[in-house]
């Protein structure tokens, strides 16, 4: 153990601990801006800078350790002036519009320079810089080099933590940036479209195209009828930028909302997912009975991030994944078929709009295989759930003083196992759960398959279905998933059925959830909003759903029919990577 004091308090820690962790646990904190723990200890901002006793210079508290004896000053009137000097610096070659930037009051560059009363920029602005190609301004990932700090977070997080390379360095001394790595453009890189670089940006150099004026003029069109589906993770951050708390945040108060909006249909994607079960444990349990999966395993198919993942990074495994389209495509789907035919209007007619957590999402409703000739897209526009708060904080709503109300029907009706489909396993606990009634005529425990609950980033576990034994796998974050698609090629393991989510903890993890700027990771307590909504659910079972089954009824016969294929499926290798689609008619 090392003893030391910062700013007068005696503290004691363990050998090799840095500065920032040891202040952190005496309850001080350390302003940074760069760092992240694990991630990013490069100390490149030099924010975190601290006075210690004996040193000539300031010393970065985020990656040096503590020593015996060490005397330490966090805010002295040295380092504050040394903290003024840097951040003025970075100031210098950052775009200050910051009432135009959809980070103004949750970038952490803003408040360092709140918090150290910088209120004007103290040296001559230079901002030469561009990037290397013009950026398409229709990609859903959006960058502006004039608001990049070189901080080299979205750099390790891409790197260490998604297992890609699509940022890099580039430059030297004053004109060192970030850019596409490998003098490639963005359309031309693999880029997964997780979005993880958005949320560990500290400015708003990197953002999510914004929709939102697409779903205002689809509102003033009299002739569209405007259908939203709300997906489940959604629920658990929403209210987040509104200081909302979970309890409170719930789905029926953004129905009400939305409705207020001017939508004329809010429906719950949790519907969706409970059909997308009924369709992927069918094609499962046929894989399985079949054999197939002694041979390779299924993959789940509902994460847009992790399909681009695995076609650009291991294209040879694209067959293995499920056909089933995700929840956002396959309620698009429903609702320009059978609900249009249901409520009595063209299916031409219904702009379907998606709030999803995910930036993914708004690639994947543009695939050329996403479309049908008899309604066009199935999904018209993709809105985050960043961009579904900008949308309401336009809208000027009273949100913490509105009350409840049901989504729409006949697609508004979930189960407790379509609600975990936004959490890491929740696929895979939801499609089990259906898989075992398929193969055995009774229901299981709800909770029999909790195993592959979990934060680990590659979990295992084994099920008993019907007196065979399924092996089954479930990773998060596509660092996870290029282990395990290393591991599956070398022949090291073999499962049946494996589900992978591109963001670190899932889709309540996902690249379009809010930013509060305090840098914490939030997935693993919105999942716990998603098993505590399954927990209390009357239906935990996606086959007990009567509006799904009402839809095989009157419509769709069974799953895997005929019918079924033809809206609830797709052909993983009808479009190509690296290569990101661009609708047409959002240009």
């Amino acid at each position: 153990m090392v003893n030391l004091t910062i700013n007068g308090k005696n503290v004691r820690v363990p050998e090799g601990t840095t500065i920032m962790d040891a202040a952190a646990s005496v309850g001080i904190s350390i302003p940074s801006l760069c760092y992240l723990k694990g991630i990013n200890e490069i100390g490149a901002c030099r924010v975190c800078c601290v006075e210690v006793k004996g040193e000539a210079h300031m010393v970065p508290s985020c990656n040096n350790p503590v020593k015996e004896g060490m005397e330490v000053l966090t805010n002295s009137p040295r380092a504050r002036a040394t903290r003024r000097v840097n951040v003025g610096l970075i100031l210098s070659q950052h775009d200050c519009r910051c009432a135009t930037c959809v980070r103004s009051g949750t970038c952490k560059l803003q408040r360092l320079a709140n918090d150290l009363g910088i209120l004007d920029t103290p040296y001559a602005p230079d901002l030469p810089r561009t990037d290397r190609h013009p950026w398409p301004a229709m990609f859903p990932l959006q960058r502006d080099p004039r608001k990049c700090i070189k901080c080299v977070r979205c750099v390790q997080v891409c790197d260490k933590i998604q297992s890609l390379n699509i940022w890099e360095l580039t430059g030297s001394g004053g004109r060192t940036t970030v850019d596409v790595s490998l003098n490639r453009r963005i359309t031309d890189a693999d880029c997964s479209l997780c979005g993880q670089c958005i949320t560990h940006c500290p400015t708003g150099a990197l953002r999510e195209r914004d929709d939102t004026q697409h779903a205002f003029d689809a509102l003033a069109n009299p002739h569209v009828t405007t259908v939203v589906q709300i997906a489940p993770a959604v629920r658990t951050a929403w209210g987040e930028p509104f200081g909302l708390p979970p309890e409170q945040a719930d789905v029926g108060r953004l129905v009400t909302a939305l409705r207020q909006v001017g939508f004329d249909y809010i429906f719950d994607t949790v519907f969706s997912a409970d059909l997308t079960i009924m369709e992927e444990g069918s094609e499962f349990l046929r894989h399985f009975r079949e054999g197939k999966t002694r041979i390779m395993p299924l993959f789940t198919s509902c994460c847009p991030g992790w399909v681009r993942f695995l076609k650009s990074q291991f294209p040879e495994y694209t067959p293995c994944l499920s056909t089933a389209k995700s929840p956002q495509q396959m309620f698009g789907a429903v609702s320009k078929s059978y609900f249009a035919q249901k409520a009595g209007v063209d299916p031409r007619s219904v702009y379907s709009i998606s709030i999803m957590p995910c930036l993914a999402k708004k690639a994947e409703c543009s695939l050329p295989t996403m479309h049908d000739p008899a309604y066009g897209a199935d999904v018209d526009l993709v809105l985050t759930t960043r961009e579904l708060d900008r949308l309401l904080r336009a809208e000027h709503l009273p949100i913490d003083r509105m009350p409840p109300t049901p989504p729409d029907s006949p697609l508004g009706t979930g189960t407790g196992a379509g609600a975990i489909f936004g959490a890491t396993g929740g696929v895979m606990e939801a499609a089990l759960r259906s898989a075992y009634f398929l193969a055995t005529g009774k229901n299981p425990a709800p909770d029999a398959f909790q195993n592959v609950r979990g934060m680990d980033g590659w979990r295992e576990a084994e099920f008993d279905l019907a007196g065979d034994t399924v092996r089954c796998a479930v990773a998060h974050g596509l660092g996870n998933a290029r282990r395990l698609l290393e591991a599956l090629r070398t022949g090291d393991v073999h499962y049946d059925f494996v589900e992978v989510m591109a963001c670190p903890g899932g889709c309540v993890g996902g690249g379009g959830q809010p930013i509060l700027g305090d840098d914490q990771e939030r997935a693993a307590d919105r999942a716990a909003v998603l098993y505590g909504i399954d927990r209390r659910a009357p239906l935990r079972f996606s086959h007990e759903n009567p509006e799904v089954l009402t839809l095989y009824r009157d419509y769709l016969n069974a799953p895997l029919s005929e019918m079924a294929e033809h809206f609830l499926h797709t052909d993983h290798e009808g479009w190509e990577m690296p290569a990101a689609p661009i609708r047409p008619d959002l240009d």
